[in-house]
């Protein structure tokens, strides 16, 4: 397989829906300013999957990107996979179509091709009036501000997703930062069911027995901070002596096939059978990230890597809401 600068040939087959793209462009933590032209920049670098969300408070700027993607000619609408969430505060069911309709508003699009619950996380309803992005505090203002819960059963939520689909909002829908035992009970109530699972993984995070159960379940599996460290760092969750990409193991088999430690992260992620939205607003960073099909990992490098895994967790709820947002909320055993 060989990546060209026209389009990524690297798919993941997704039920009920076209293949997803199996490396994407993430916009968490994306500067509004950089957004637009970056969505054009990777578009024109051959990034068909966009992976966007509420929450990031920058859709408005991606949809600027997509509409010029899209008047120019640059590729088509159903050649993009476009991905977003369902915020925290929009879980119960009479708030999910409102939500959908405003990203796919920010966005400049008629439909997503995939919706995700962001996170088995319930918390009380912001109108968009009072404040959007909704954030997880319920009052910023407050005294002492903190995240404010609802109650909420998953799957009431999830039959709102579902009737999304029936109206032709979304093509597909599927869940986020979710574990076996949330998955395995949605399973057995759902009439839809979820198409991808989209959750922190990268070396030191491999997650085996999560992967392998997508796999049974038909699940398509996204693995969001798949370099792991670098995009925590600068938000005090990691440190730099916790990058994977400055391991021996994985510089030794960069240089073994002249590529970069990221391209080799990347590349084992894609080869275990997951896609990877790795974060950048580099233009080389672009191409490099998307340049992992002319290569291929041997059994015993995949192997190396996966034995990197240290079950560490940079993006976990139950660590950082009590420290940020003022509830302690583990959402992982």
């Amino acid at each position: 397989m060989t990546i060209t600068a026209n389009a990524n040939p690297l798919s993941i087959s997704v039920v009920q829906s076209k293949p997803m793209p199996a490396v994407g462009l993430g916009f968490w933590k994306m500067e509004q300013s950089a957004a637009a032209d970056l969505t054009v920049h990777a578009v024109q670098s051959g990034y068909r999957h966009l992976d966007c969300a509420s929450d990031y408070g920058n859709e408005a700027y991606v949809g600027t990107g997509i509409q010029r993607v899209l008047d120019g000619g640059i590729c088509k609408r159903e050649d993009l996979w476009v991905t977003s969430k369902l915020w925290n505060t929009y879980h119960r069911p009479e708030n999910v179509k409102k939500a959908v309709q405003r990203s796919l508003s920010d966005l400049h699009l008629d439909y997503l091709d995939l919706y995700l619950i962001h996170f088995p996380i319930t918390l009380q309803y912001v109108p968009f009036e009072t404040r959007y992005p909704a954030g997880w505090f319920f009052d910023p203002s407050a005294a002492s501000p903190r995240m404010e819960l609802d109650s909420v059963p998953i799957i009431e939520t999830w039959q709102a997703m579902e009737e999304l689909v029936g109206l032709g909002l979304v093509k597909s829908i599927g869940i986020s930062n979710f574990c076996i035992s949330l998955i395995r009970d949605l399973l057995s109530q759902c009439t839809i069911r979820p198409s991808v699972l989209q959750v922190e993984s990268h070396p030191y995070l491999v997650q085996p027995k999560l992967l392998r159960y997508c796999q049974m379940e038909s699940i398509a599996y996204t693995a969001f901070s798949p370099l792991g460290a670098p995009s925590y760092v600068p938000i005090g969750m990691a440190t730099e002596s916790e990058s994977v990409l400055t391991h021996p193991v994985v510089q030794n088999i960069a240089s073994a096939h002249e590529k970069t430690t990221a391209q080799i992260v990347l590349r084992w992620g894609v080869q275990r059978g997951t896609a990877v939205i790795p974060k950048t607003s580099k233009q080389e960073r672009l191409v490099e990230n998307l340049s992992i099909g002319d290569f291929q990992l041997s059994d015993s490098e995949m192997q190396s890597i996966s034995t990197l895994d240290r079950n560490r967790r940079f993006n976990d709820p139950g660590d950082f809401c009590e420290k940020a947002f003022g509830r302690f909320y583990p959402i992982y055993e």
